[in-house]
């Protein structure tokens, strides 16, 4: 699996509205209007509408 890279301010904004909080999570992946996101921790993976 790729590494994650820190959400930008956009990205952060966008995870908050999904409940999740951006401090724990790195983003992976961003196209097709998707970001793919992983948990820093438990390495848990979640895709959301970007």
């Amino acid at each position: 699996m790729q590494q994650g890279k820190k959400p930008t301010r956009a990205q952060k904004e966008r995870i908050a509205y999904f409940n999740l909080n951006p401090d724990n999570w790195l983003v992976t992946k961003n196209n097709d209007g998707m970001l793919l996101l992983k948990h820093r921790y438990t390495e848990q993976t979640r895709e959301i509408p970007s």
